[in-house]
């Protein structure tokens, strides 16, 4: 197949030079980050920062925490009854996963609520991170 390409060769003058720029000759162009958001118009309406912060804090997301997980025949899970114990794939003092809409955000111990001893909280111990590797890990 590429036999029967034609190929064209291309000389360096006929390669378009970019303009070249000299060193210093534009001054860098630094901007006060301290100073509050400008509110710049975009089709037809304006950018208000506080309106569309206060829309993202809203939006209600979904949060588990994963103690474990197990597998098992369907035949088994019908044979369980009240007071069945079923072995997760996690041992006690491993932390948990924290998941936030299907994504692992955090890892934590389990502990005792302070205020109420018959509920259960996580302490983060670690917050995953945003990077390729883990953004793939996810649970379903």
């Amino acid at each position: 197949m590429i036999d029967d390409m034609d190929f064209q060769k291309i000389s360096p003058e006929d390669m378009p030079n970019p303009p070249i720029e000299e060193a210093g000759a534009k001054e860098p162009k630094f901007e006060d980050f301290g100073v509050k958001a400008k509110q710049e118009p975009t089709l037809g309406s304006t950018i208000d920062t506080n309106r569309n912060l206060d829309t993202i804090l809203g939006i209600s997301v979904d949060i588990q925490v994963v103690l474990g997980s197990a597998s098992m025949l369907v035949s088994n899970l019908l044979k369980l009854g009240r007071g069945a114990v079923i072995p997760l794939d996690h041992r006690v003092g491993e932390p948990v996963e924290v998941v936030v809409n299907g994504r692992v955000v955090a890892r934590g111990e389990v502990i005792v609520v302070e205020d109420d001893n018959s509920r259960f909280g996580v302490s983060l111990t670690e917050i995953v991170g945003t990077n390729p590797a883990s953004s793939s890990e996810t649970v379903n």
